[in-house]
């Protein structure tokens, strides 16, 4: 069985790094073939010592792989060239990117969506969203902390004593409490706000404050994602927000919801609350934004406060991200490889397989794809 990754334009994560090759090639029947200068930041000799073959016609690479890795969902054109009965695992967005779901059902290639992984504890080592998030949270404070005109830490001074920077953080999920972690270390003052009660504990234990906000019934799904909040619940909690974002010079909003445009929370009527020269780094840009003005990759002023819409924080820090992954992948195939049949299984009745497998056997799946897709 023969495992392909191949280079990505405009991402620079990979899906395989010389590592995650090296533990591929440790399991029976495997082999792994990689793009030449798959990475800008690994050399190719790098991967060819770890055990992978190295290709420079991408077209040999496709018709002969029969699983393809990526970290963004691969290319139309390259689906089409894919032999029927192969498989690829990555990021596919299959609730918004339908022309692709449907490439791969026309060709018969199978496919695993990545964001779609049951949060459980068993495939907790297989869950990108998570690595990726944990990342995406350091990396909005550091960029934060550059883009701000004052410094975290509380500093004495001759010249008089300057207090710590504020930063309000929107969500206590993975990419939050990192980013709260994050905060705290570099020494601000820091705030937290989750639409789920039962976060409260680790936020506090993380040397935040925790602002309470009674919403109601709230609370989150079975995948641990929080449940989207009714249009009354959303006034409510915007009217609350508006306190902690005039008093901080940094918020971070990290508001997703799986599948759906993100809700806004930062209304311009808040904006005009907070100082001129405020900061913002909204996780949510590219589902739509949790910031009423947010522009998808720039960085916008409105009402005097700086709105970054930065896509793949992620690929700001490319090599460990690039890492976590290539890890995430390796215990995903490493978990469903058959050594006996020498392939994976797709076996649905297993929790995992069925939660993120969304195309087998050229029809779509997944239940939860059924009301777009059919089926």
């Amino acid at each position: 069985m023969k495992i392909v990754a191949l280079k990505e334009s405009n991402e620079p994560r990979v899906a395989l790094v010389p590592d995650a090759v090296k533990k591929l090639c440790q399991l029976e029947g495997i082999e792994v073939a990689v793009e030449c200068q798959l990475s800008s930041m690994m050399t190719d000799e790098a991967f060819e010592a770890a055990g992978a073959q190295l290709e420079e016609k991408r077209e040999h690479l496709l018709a002969s792989g029969d699983i393809f890795l990526s970290v963004n969902a691969p290319l139309i054109e390259d689906i089409k060239q894919m032999k029927r009965g192969s498989l690829c695992i990555s990021f596919l967005d299959p609730y918004n990117d339908k022309e692709r779901i449907k490439t791969f059902v026309a060709q018969g290639v199978n496919a695993i969506s990545m964001e779609m992984l049951p949060r459980t504890t068993l495939a907790q080592k297989m869950d990108a969203i998570s690595s990726q998030a944990s990342l995406a949270g350091y990396v909005a404070v550091v960029l934060g902390a550059n883009k701000l005109d004052r410094i975290f830490p509380m500093m004495m001074t001759p010249s008089g004593t300057i207090p710590p920077a504020k930063v309000f953080v929107i969500g206590a999920g993975v990419a939050g409490l990192q980013a709260i972690a994050t905060a705290k270390r570099l020494g601000a003052r820091v705030e937290a706000f989750d639409t789920r009660p039962v976060v409260e504990e680790q936020v506090t234990s993380l040397g935040a404050k925790f602002v309470k906000v009674d919403l109601g019934e709230t609370g989150q799904n079975k995948d641990g994602y929080a449940n989207a909040l009714t249009e009354e619940q959303l006034k409510i909690q915007q009217q609350a927000m508006a306190k902690s974002c005039a008093n901080a010079d940094l918020v971070i909003t990290t508001a997703k919801l799986f599948g759906r445009k993100a809700p806004v929370i930062v209304t311009k009527d808040i904006l005009k609350q907070m100082r001129n020269g405020a900061v913002i780094i909204d996780l949510a840009a590219g589902c739509g934004g949790n910031v009423e003005g947010t522009v998808i990759d720039e960085t916008v002023t409105v009402e005097g406060v700086d709105i970054v819409g930065m896509d793949n924080l992620p690929g700001e820090v490319a090599f460990d991200a690039s890492s976590m992954y290539a890890s995430n992948l390796y215990h995903l195939i490493s978990h469903f490889y058959n050594k006996e049949t020498q392939n994976i299984s797709l076996d649905q009745s297993d929790e995992i397989m069925n939660g993120c497998l969304v195309t087998k056997d050229g029809q779509v799946v997944n239940e939860r794809l059924t009301e777009i897709y059919g089926g």
